[in-house]
Formats: C-alpha cells, sequence, structure tokens
C-alpha cells in the first residue's frame, strides 16, 4: 500500500519534467527570436526576460516555478505517509486527485492562463493537500 501513495508523486515529478522540457521549447526559441545570443549571455535569471519575452512565453516559466513551489509540501507529506505506512485509501484518492488538479493547472496556466479558472484549481488542489496533511499529521502524533 506504500507505493500506491508514492505513485502520484512520481507521476507530478514526471509532469513537473514535462514542463520543464515545454518551457525550453518554447523559451530557446523566444529567445532567439528576441535577438538574444545565449552563447554570449553572461548571468541573469528568468524573470528578467518578463519584458523581452511574449507573455505566452512566460506562462511556461511560471508553471514550472508553480511546480516546483507548494508540490514540494505534497512531496514532502506523502513521503511522511509511506515511511509511517500509514496508507489509506482515502489518501491515495487525495494524493491522485491533487496531481491532476495540478496538472489540469499547468495546462490551463500554459494556454490560456484565465485566473478565473486556474485560481479555483488552485484552491482545490490546496484542500486536497490540506486533507492529506491532516492525516500526516494525525498519524505522527499517535
Amino acid at each position: 500500500m506504500k507505493a500506491d501513495i508514492l505513485a502520484p508523486a512520481a507521476v507530478l515529478v514526471l509532469w513537473t519534467l514535462v514542463m520543464l522540457v515545454w518551457m525550453a521549447g518554447t523559451r530557446l526559441p523566444a529567445l532567439k527570436a528576441a535577438g538574444i545570443d545565449m552563447s554570449k549571455a553572461v548571468g541573469g535569471r528568468g524573470q528578467d526576460l518578463e519584458t523581452v519575452l511574449p507573455a505566452n512565453v512566460n506562462w511556461k516559466s511560471h508553471n514550472y516555478a508553480h511546480l516546483v513551489e507548494q508540490p514540494t509540501l505534497f512531496y514532502a507529506v506523502v513521503g511522511i505517509l509511506a515511511i509511517l505506512g500509514q496508507v489509506s485509501a482515502v489518501a491515495v484518492a487525495l494524493a491522485w486527485t491533487y496531481v491532476i488538479i495540478r496538472v489540469v493547472h499547468s495546462l490551463v496556466q500554459v494556454t490560456s492562463n484565465r485566473i478565473a479558472l486556474r485560481f479555483p484549481l488552485f484552491l482545490a488542489s490546496t484542500v486536497a493537500l490540506l486533507g492529506l496533511t491532516i492525516m500526516a499529521l494525525l498519524r505522527t502524533l499517535h
């Protein structure tokens, strides 16, 4: 049963890497189109490109950053539950719910970036994460 809760985490890691490739696949050509020679670039950060690259190119970068922010909490909670061996069907369902919502959130953000769609998805995924967190906390206290 421990592996059941680790599968959603592995899927989210894979999705994060897919977004990394998608980001690079759109950002590198956009940099070239903007006249930026990567072989001569020194220093800089992704956020420095906000005014240089088109918004729809930056959206992929924003989403990749989001996938390495809150999901780190998800990985920790899933790890806690797996280590404790306290994995229930509800916990697995919440983990899959979190991952599916995050993937949908990504697709919305990198395509239309409609906040009216993104924000409820973010809230829903946060509720799933909160449920997992409460389960992990209760199991560590007993």
